[in-house]
């Protein structure tokens, strides 16, 4: 499109008007919503129709067209237009890129804005950078048309211009090897540029690579990419299970900070949903600003499937539940934060000459949504039944996961589905992703589509709200956010899924049942599955349980349980609810929620910071006395 107007539309207006049409301006452009780049229309084709005659025009181009249409059409749509248009589609996308300063104030904007309205509050409306499906087919449409009638232009000038067409033929013969010039090397100055530098001995195919990811329109972001867009520092660092998964662990560092945050996802998650909302609405970044370390853990199954092991099989990759979540994933990210914290800190230390607690020189809270919430909690009451350090402050849970047995009927199916078919499913199905790069960006582009079109998002909206009971969260904007995308997504294995089934069925927030109580006996020590919520009485921090009224996922009835058996237990505990559904605890720009949050975590005051100076006096004074 030229300003837009539609070639289509411009040659129609071309072939209608008197000899005045050259004054009109069509000239290349972008389009002001920044949306589409400008059409590749052919320039010397513009030039040739300029100077033909407007007799020309209206007696010879309806004739001329005609025939051509008759006698070449079926010819071209079989051989040369299906190619053409299809190298047009990916110039088209990969010509006009957004520039690096461009993306990112838009991504600035996006991210701080606040979105009033009560449909969507996820902020990808305003960072979006895909074309949906429908947007691809109605790209091809017009590329389509545009290079039937390119070709008419060109055809006609070619015959009523006999000089430049013997011109052209003439030059076929005496250069063979080279490509004809003319009318039809208007694109030359598009040819693809080599992504190699001179000196470079082993060029990097990466930006080549790019192009056609971008060229496809779909959004590939990573959280890396969100947090450094919007000038935030940023560290990854992979973790090692004693299993041998390996995990990113990501940071927005603070690295002289005496207070820590740990945010932990839930399912079918990642990190993102911590940053989603910018500036203003996400946790990750108001931690920051508050002065805390902060680190956004991530389980296993994300669809990457890294593994120390790279020739695991996917049905071992996926042989885990909720308890590797919490006695393999969380003290392993926890770990780490405490060997980079304490080795930072006594750096620090050093240089300042100031004197902190040798053992664990920071406080460290934890914040988790849903699974992470019940993941935390398993991880808490091992490490305490088996004598180890967990190493956390405070947590604050917001809709933990662990109780499922208030639910509605839809969950209730799925359950007596996994545990009688359980044998024969696990077998066939060993964790629920979408395996192929293609599909996953097939889903990417149709999530842009719900946006597009309320009508059919409003029907996706309608039918995952009924299938998790009445849940009013925008599930149609979650799915386009970029962790939906078309290299990596996160995934739920087949024991995990089991493992909430098992919960349900019980009513007991337990461990997984491995089936054999001799499998059982060997792993717990007992014939049954550890019950967790017997075992709240280890819990030696502070709690703060959060529940939303509108939450269909997990009741409130749910996390109200978990308030009584802590409260019986003698824990410090504390219960808010919100009117939040369950998504809207993360992808949600909460105000109140947020704030709530923030005011949870000050009440961790950080490690209290010593001069070793006055340490070293007092330990002279110490000496003297004794020396009298």
């Amino acid at each position: 499109m030229h300003n837009g107007v539609s070639s289509f539309n411009q040659f129609i207006h071309e072939l209608s008007v008197d000899s005045d049409t050259s004054s009109l301006d069509y000239s290349s452009g972008e389009d002001s919503d920044g949306m589409y780049p400008a059409s590749p229309s052919s320039h010397s084709s513009r030039l040739s129709w300029a100077s033909i005659s407007a007799n020309y025009e209206s007696h010879w181009t309806d004739w001329i067209t005609s025939i051509l249409w008759w006698l070449l059409l079926p010819a071209r749509i079989m051989l040369w237009i299906p190619l053409y248009m299809l190298q047009l589609l990916y110039r088209r996308s990969s010509r006009t890129p957004m520039s690096p300063g461009r993306n990112r104030h838009s991504s600035r904007t996006g991210f701080s804005k606040t979105n009033s309205a009560k449909e969507h509050h996820v902020p990808n409306r305003t960072t979006d950078r895909r074309r949906g499906v429908i947007e691809d087919l109605h790209l091809a449409i017009e590329i389509f048309i545009e290079t039937i009638f390119d070709f008419f232009h060109k055809a006609a000038h070619l015959i009523l211009s006999p000089s430049e067409a013997c011109r052209i033929v003439f030059s076929w013969f005496s250069s063979p090897s080279s490509s004809p010039k003319g009318a039809y090397d208007d694109d030359s100055d598009d040819e693809t540029v080599q992504t190699a530098t001179l000196g470079e001995s082993n060029p990097s195919p990466t930006e080549r690579t790019t192009s056609l990811y971008n060229s496809m329109n779909t959004d590939t972001r990573t959280c890396k990419d969100v947090i450094t867009e919007l000038g935030y520092p940023y560290e990854a660092i992979h973790v090692i299970t004693s299993d041998g998964y390996v995990l990113l662990l990501e940071r927005i560092p603070r690295r002289d900070a005496r207070k820590a945050v740990y945010l932990q996802h839930g399912v079918l998650d990642s990190s993102m949903g911590w940053v989603s909302n910018g500036v203003v609405g996400s946790p990750a970044f108001a931690a920051y600003d508050q002065g805390y370390d902060v680190f956004l853990g991530n389980f296993r199954g994300l669809v990457s499937r890294e593994h120390v092991d790279k020739n695991i099989s996917s049905r071992e990759y996926w042989r885990y539940s909720i308890n590797e979540h919490g006695i393999e994933d969380i003290p392993a990210m926890i770990e780490k934060i405490h060997e980079i914290k304490t080795a930072e800190l006594k750096l620090c230390q050093s240089n300042a000459d100031e004197e902190v607690n040798e053992e664990q020189p920071y406080k460290l809270c934890a914040i988790c949504h849903s699974l992470g919430g019940a993941g935390i909690l398993m991880y808490v009451i091992t490490r305490r039944i088996e004598e180890k350090p967990h190493r956390l402050s405070r947590l604050i849970l917001l809709s933990p996961a662990g109780f499922h047995d208030d639910s509605n009927f839809v969950f209730m199916l799925i359950e007596y589905i996994f545990l009688f078919f359980s044998p024969i499913l696990a077998r066939l199905v060993p964790a629920f992703y979408i395996p192929t790069r293609f599909f996953r960006m097939l889903l990417n582009k149709l999530a842009r589509d719900f946006h597009n079109y309320p009508a059919v998002g409003g029907l996706v909206q309608t039918l995952m709200s009924y299938v998790v009971g009445g849940d009013s969260s925008d599930w149609v904007g979650v799915l386009g956010l970029p962790h939906y995308n078309m290299n990596d997504m996160p995934a739920v294995s087949f024991r995990v899924a089991q493992h909430l089934a098992q919960m349900k069925h019980s009513g007991r927030f337990r461990m997984f049942d491995y089936g054999s109580p001799s499998t059982n006996m060997e792993i717990y020590g007992s014939p049954e599955p550890l019950d967790l919520g017997e075992y709240y009485g280890f819990i030696d921090v502070p709690v703060d349980l959060v529940a939303g009224r509108k939450d269909r996922v997990i009741r409130p009835s749910m996390v109200r349980r978990h308030y009584r058996l802590m409260n019986e237990a003698g824990v410090d505990v504390s219960y808010n609810e919100f009117e939040y559904a369950h998504l809207d605890f993360t992808f949600s720009h909460r105000e109140e929620l947020l704030a709530y949050v923030m005011s949870r975590l000050l009440l961790v005051e950080p490690m209290p910071v010593g001069k070793r100076q006055s340490s070293q006096k007092g330990m002279k004074l110490k000496k003297k006395k004794e020396g009298l």
